[in-house]
């Protein structure tokens, strides 16, 4: 097997997260069901000592269950018209440091280009399926061209230089508007938001025959003394790596995804991945979210 690097976990780090996200409608419409993805996954590496899902208005109907991808989702139904839709995360996490390169690789997968074996590759089908690169596919090929590895490249170095490289390219911008951009887009223009980037890092990835996904989620990120804690709503690139499971890639950031980084929903699409997603009848909307930290002292009971 290879060995990237192995490390131990340090200090925890116990904080409360708020993120309320409110929609106000222009007047009393129907809200139809929605889907809500805002409750850590399973897989995630912080430790969850505390959630809740506050959902005004207050008539209404909550279901939870695992989607086809192992994430936590919500089921919103609701009886009558309302002008408004809130929805407040309240959890507490406790962040334990971790070393983002403590995993092993099979021998097999230890440097690129390798092949998979049957039935994992089967098994996973999805993630390997290429992904539409848009109108000006051509130039997502170009790029890739030019930094396609030597075979026989270790694995990790490829990664991290892939990821490096896609950050260097691709400043970052916060984008209000749904959706993602084609990855062919976001080359073109060198610009996007943590979306677009990750969408492109996994079309990249899938290019090159390794398995990637989709990654929705908190970002929370602990400054030093005298600085500002901040947290809000990211979105990354996964990869499967044999022998190492999931290892999480921040083509914002251009760094492994470590203990800050609590994943909500991961799958082969973003779409699949969206932390609210449903309809209400025609109306103007005024969309608002909000996203606080708070350090909880040790000993306290939050």
């Amino acid at each position: 097997m290879h060995l990237a690097v192995l490390g131990g976990r340090g200090v925890s780090r116990r904080v409360a997260l708020r993120h309320r996200t409110t929609y106000r409608f222009a007047r009393p419409v129907t809200i139809y069901p929605h889907t809500i993805r805002l409750r850590p996954a399973p897989h995630t590496p912080a430790t969850i000592s505390g959630y809740s899902l506050t959902v005004d208005p207050g008539e209404h109907h909550i279901t939870w269950h695992q989607d086809p991808f192992g994430g936590w989702a919500a089921r919103l139904f609701f009886p009558g018209p309302s002008d408004h839709l809130e929805l407040t995360v309240d959890l507490v996490t406790d962040l334990t440091p971790v070393n983002p390169f403590d995993f092993v690789v099979e021998d097999w997968a230890s440097t690129v280009p390798f092949t998979w074996p049957e039935p994992l590759r089967g098994d996973l089908g999805p993630y390997l399926t290429p992904v539409d690169d848009g109108p000006d596919a051509d130039l997502v090929t170009d790029w890739l061209e030019r930094r396609r590895p030597r075979p026989g490249t270790p694995i990790i170095d490829f990664l991290v230089e892939l990821n490096r490289a896609v950050r260097a390219d691709v400043d970052h911008r916060t984008r209000m508007e749904p959706g993602v951009q084609p990855p062919s887009q976001t080359l073109a223009e060198g610009i996007g938001s943590c979306r677009d980037s990750a969408w492109l890092l996994v079309s990249l990835l899938r290019r090159l025959g390794l398995a990637a996904r989709f990654a929705s989620g908190y970002l929370v990120q602990l400054a030093e003394e005298g600085r500002e804690d901040v947290t809000d709503l990211h979105a990354w690139a996964e990869t499967y790596l044999p022998g190492a499971g999931w290892v999480g890639l921040d083509a914002t950031s251009g760094l492994l995804c470590g203990e800050g980084h609590i994943p909500l929903s991961c799958a082969p699409r973003p779409e699949a991945a969206a932390p609210v997603s449903g309809a209400t009848d025609p109306v103007e909307v005024d969309f608002s979210f909000e996203s606080t930290l708070t350090r909880v002292p040790e000993g306290t009971d939050a």
